[in-house]
């Protein structure tokens, strides 16, 4: 799970102005947009922790699908890269635990 913020220039209705704007993102779904002069925010309903179970579940059941693939393509690239990524899958997991809690965190807070 990723939260990403990128800068816009929109109309603010509040302010009744072209403003530059924070457009929040978790996983490239809009989830607020801010206005920096007025600080008015507009907001959607995020089930945060469905989110998180749902991209879980995919994320696992698709990987048998996805290793299958790799080997069809190239069996001996995909021998080759496996004991390298046996190791380190507990630490890409890890890092994607860790951020995806960053990003829980903070929706929980608000």
């Amino acid at each position: 799970m990723k939260r990403s913020v990128m800068e816009a220039n929109l109309f603010c209705t509040h302010c009744n102005n072209e403003t530059n704007h924070d457009v929040v993102y978790i996983n490239e779904e809009i989830t607020s947009v801010k206005c920096q002069t007025c600080q008015h925010e507009a907001g959607m309903k995020v089930d945060i922790m469905k989110k998180f179970y749902k991209e879980l579940f995919e994320h696992i059941a698709t990987k048998p699908s996805r290793m299958t693939e790799e080997y069809k393509q190239d069996l001996s690239k995909f021998i080759a890269r496996l004991p390298i990524r046996v190791i380190s899958k507990p630490y890409r997991f890890i890092r994607y635990l860790n951020e995806s809690r960053k990003v829980l965190k903070y929706y929980k807070k608000t």
